[in-house]
């Protein structure tokens, strides 16, 4: 048995009292969770790095991660037969749909787990698309300097000529320091663009075991959250530093 196995059917031991057959379902999302929270660090730090690319080298080292989910619902005899509701956490969507069809036990367990992926999804792009309309794309890092070094500019301008200061903070806040209008609109499309990406979950769950569908829920849903968290310490930053 490997570590990961182990690991997963121990933490389904646990939560077994109170979730009877689902809680192997439920280790695997607590295992998710506990990844995620030993990767913060570096998606704070690629947050920071005032690229969208940036946030690629948290999804990169999940990917091994991804691998043994995968690995262990396909031949662990210890963790196939365990479900979530009706499904087998081992089974796929096709064959989910060989089991009763498309509303069959087996089915509507899968459709809810679409449902909750595409859910996940549509927030992600409209949080995306939103931040790049306002331009808010580098928030933390360079931008959050940037802003601070114009509200001091600002604050000057205002005690020697008035208006322009007001001018100077919202310009330094469009372009950060370093970051060239070039740069700046390539952002604004890849932040446009890039949250699309998350649809492509839907393809991936519909063909990987159900266990590894519910880790690409889990990681895709602490992703969005995250980010919108980030997103909001930065924003209250540069307020505060105005």
């Amino acid at each position: 048995m490997s570590v990961f196995t182990r690991l997963v059917v121990e933490l389904g031991q646990l939560l077994e009292p109170v979730l009877a057959e689902s809680a192997t379902a439920a280790a695997i999302v607590l295992f998710t969770v506990l990844v995620r929270l030993a990767l913060h660090p570096l998606s704070r730090a690629a947050f920071r790095g005032a690229t969208p690319v940036a946030g690629c080298l948290p999804v990169l080292l999940q990917l091994p991660v991804f691998f043994l989910m995968y690995q262990a619902f396909s031949s662990s005899d210890e963790l196939l037969a365990h479900r979530l509701f009706a499904a087998p956490l081992g089974a796929r969507w096709t064959e989910a749909l060989g089991e009763g069809g498309l509303v069959g036990a087996q089915g509507l367990v899968f459709l809810g787990l679409f449902a909750a992926i595409a859910v996940v999804a549509a927030w992600s792009a409209v949080r995306g698309r939103r931040a790049a309309a306002a331009g808010a794309l580098v928030p933390g890092g360079a931008a959050a300097a940037g802003a601070k070094g114009a509200g001091r500019a600002g604050g000057r301008g205002a005690a020697g000529g008035g208006g322009g200061g007001g001018v100077g903070r919202a310009g330094a806040r469009a372009v950060p320091a370093g970051v060239t209008a070039e740069q700046q609109e390539v952002m604004r499309k890849l932040g446009g663009v890039l949250p699309l990406l998350s649809f492509g979950t839907l393809i991936t769950a519909a063909v990987v075991p159900l266990a590894a569908g519910l880790y690409l829920l889990t990681t895709t849903a602490w992703s969005v959250a995250e980010r919108a968290w980030l997103q909001h310490r930065a924003a209250g930053a540069e307020r505060s530093s105005l």
